[in-house]
């Protein structure tokens, strides 16, 4: 789901000195049938299978049910948010386009509600990145320590793993 703030996250994660890995800017995705796009599961799992500590991985794909993530983390944002983000950001054009914003709010009504039921952590995106960053390291650390294997999809969000104590 776009729009939700994950591209955000990510990058209040590595200010802070976490690895973290956007699936729609760090070439883990392609495109696929009817305009949609897919993760590239090799490299998905490539990336987790030689993970070593706590990394974040963001994104959503039909492909994420299949893949050994231990912490699933959903961003989520009200539909007014969501138009507003995708009608105004400047570092990705996806979702201005009629037909895109459509299929977007299409999955926030469909999609949303299966990935809420698998969350393990439901983060309201709308409180600023640097808020999100420190609800997500805490429910982390929580649940088994900076060392566990973590990951977050924010109708869009997904960590791994990574064996560091960066600022928290």
């Amino acid at each position: 789901m776009s729009g939700t703030g994950k591209s955000t996250l990510v990058g209040e994660l590595r200010r802070r000195g976490y690895t973290a890995h956007d699936a729609d800017d760090d070439g883990f995705t392609e495109p696929r049938a009817e305009g949609r796009w897919g993760w590239r599961p090799d490299l998905v799992a490539d990336l987790l299978a030689r993970a070593e500590g706590l990394v974040f991985f963001a994104g959503c794909s039909e492909e994420q049910a299949d893949l050994p993530f231990d912490f699933r983390v959903l961003l989520t944002a009200p539909r007014s948010v969501l138009v507003e983000r995708l009608r105004t950001r400047t570092s990705n054009t996806y979702g201005r386009d009629d037909r895109e914003l459509e299929q977007v709010l299409a999955d926030l009504e469909d999609v949303e509600p299966l990935l809420r039921r698998s969350a393990d952590l439901v983060l309201a995106s709308t409180a600023p990145a640097t808020q999100l960053a420190d609800q997500l390291l805490q429910q982390i650390r929580s649940h088994g320590g900076p060392d566990s294997q973590v990951v977050s999809r924010g109708a869009d969000e997904r960590p791994v793993r990574q064996r560091r104590q960066p600022e928290g």
